[in-house]
């Protein structure tokens, strides 16, 4: 799904980073405090802003390299937890105009 090296913990102090994984999307983002993180998970098709806020789960960490892994541990839980509605959303989401 993710690769831990592919999101340093200095750069979400500078930018937020996303992605997806078979129907689900990921968000990182940096707290304003620069010492935690959030990192959303949302359906496919619709980008972060476009998704409606109750369709998104939240978490929050530490800025640290354990709170990346919590993360990632995190996003492979919820992956599995709901791999369904990720696979429909996967499926559905060429049905969308």
């Amino acid at each position: 799904m993710i690769d831990k090296k592919l999101i340093p913990v200095g750069g979400l102090k500078k930018e937020p980073f996303s992605g997806s994984h078979d129907g689900m999307r990921y968000f990182f983002r940096c707290d304003e405090s620069k010492e935690t993180f959030s990192v959303f998970v949302y359906p496919e098709p619709w980008s972060f802003d476009r998704t409606p806020d109750d369709e998104k789960q939240c978490s929050s960490f530490p800025m640290t390299d354990a709170g990346m892994d919590e993360a990632i541990s995190w996003l492979f839980s919820i992956y599995e937890s709901q791999k369904d509605r990720w696979q429909n959303a996967k499926k559905n989401c060429m049905h969308v105009l």
